[in-house]
C-alpha cells in the first residue's frame, strides 16, 4: 500500500474514440444522428467512460511491484471510478502517475485499490479513475475489509429502463482498445479462471451502462457526466443482452445492469454525477 508505479503517458485520436465507441456497441443504427455523434468524425464526442482507456496500461505496472506476486488469471475487475474534470478532447495526451492508495482483506480475496491520476501537458488534470482489483484466493490475511458499498438503488420502479444487446464477437471488438486479458478471448485461460468461456470485459459493460445513461437519460450530453462510480456484480458472455435500470436522485443518477437472459447481476450500486451548469 502506497507503493508508486511507473508513470506514463498516452495520446489518443479520432479513430481510438471511434473504435471504443464500436467495442461498446455504438453505431448499431449506423443512419442513426445520434450513434453517428459516437462513431463519425464530422461531429464526434466522447463518451466519459472513454477516460479508463489512456491509463488502461497503469495497470501493468503492478506485476513489478515487490509482493504483488499473484495468479493473474485470478484477478477480476472489482469496482470502477472515475472522476472527469474537463470534456474529453477527441483527441488528445495525458501523463499519469498511479499509486497504490488500498488493499482490503475481503476473505475469498484481496481488494487492491490503483489510482491513476491524469493530467493534460498544460498541467491540467484531466480525470482520475479509481480501480479496484479483486484478486481470488488472496484473502484471510488480517487486513481491514473496508467500506461497505454504496448507491444503493432506490426501492422503486426505475425511472428509465434500457436494454442494450452485446455482439457474440464484443469482447473481441473491445480487448483492440487495449485489455488484452486472454480471459477474454482464449477459452483455454477462461477454464483456468473458471468459466467455461470467456467472459466479457467488465468495462465493457462499464461503458455500455455509461452509453445507456447518456442516452436514455441525459439527452445525449456527455459533458454532464463528473463522476461515475459502480461496481461489477457478475459476468456477462459475449451475446447477453443487458438491462440498464436508472433512477434520477439529488443530482446523480443511479443505475444497475442485469442481464436479460440469465437476470443475473452485472453492475451494482453504481452511480453517474451530474455536473453542475
Amino acid at each position: 500500500m502506497g507503493a508508486q508505479l511507473p508513470a506514463g503517458a498516452a495520446s489518443w485520436g479520432p479513430d481510438d474514440v471511434i473504435l471504443y465507441h464500436l467495442g461498446l456497441g455504438a453505431g448499431a443504427a449506423p443512419t442513426d444522428p445520434n450513434e453517428l455523434a459516437y462513431t463519425y468524425e464530422r461531429d464526434l464526442k466522447v463518451l466519459p467512460s472513454f477516460a479508463v482507456i489512456p491509463v488502461f496500461g497503469a495497470l501493468a505496472g503492478l506485476g513489478g511491484l515487490d509482493g504483488f506476486d499473484v495468479n493473474f488469471a485470478m484477478l477480476l475487475h472489482g469496482e470502477q471510478d472515475i472522476e472527469i474534470h474537463a470534456p474529453i478532447p477527441v483527441a488528445g495526451e495525458v501523463s499519469t502517475t498511479s499509486r497504490i492508495t488500498d488493499v482490503f482483506d475481503k476473505g475469498k480475496g484481496a481488494l487492491v485499490v490503483l489510482e491513476a491520476t491524469s493530467t493534460t501537458p498544460d498541467g491540467e488534470e484531466l480525470f482520475v479513475n479509481r480501480f479496484s482489483l479483486f484478486i481470488r484466493g488472496e484473502g484471510d490475511f488480517g487486513g481491514e475489509s473496508g467500506p461497505a458499498p454504496g448507491n444503493p438503488a432506490p426501492d422503486r420502479a426505475p425511472d428509465v429502463e434500457v436494454e442494450r444487446p452485446t455482439l457474440a464477437q464484443q469482447a473481441l471488438l473491445y480487448r483492440l482498445s487495449g485489455d488484452k486479458n486472454p480471459l477474454h478471448a482464449d477459452p483455454e485461460f477462461a477454464e483456468l479462471g473458471g468459466f467455461d468461456r470467456p467472459i466479457l470485459h467488465g468495462l465493457c459493460s462499464f461503458g455500455i451502462a455509461c452509453k445507456a445513461v447518456v442516452d436514455a437519460s441525459l439527452g445525449g450530453d456527455v459533458e454532464q457526466v463528473a463522476r461515475y462510480q459502480a461496481r461489477f456484480a457478475g459476468v456477462v458472455f459475449p451475446g447477453e443482452t443487458l438491462v440498464v435500470r436508472q433512477w434520477r436522485e439529488n443530482g446523480r443518477i443511479v443505475l444497475d445492469v442485469q442481464t436479460k437472459e440469465r437476470g443475473t447481476p452485472v453492475i451494482s450500486n453504481a452511480a453517474i454525477t451530474l455536473r453542475s451548469i
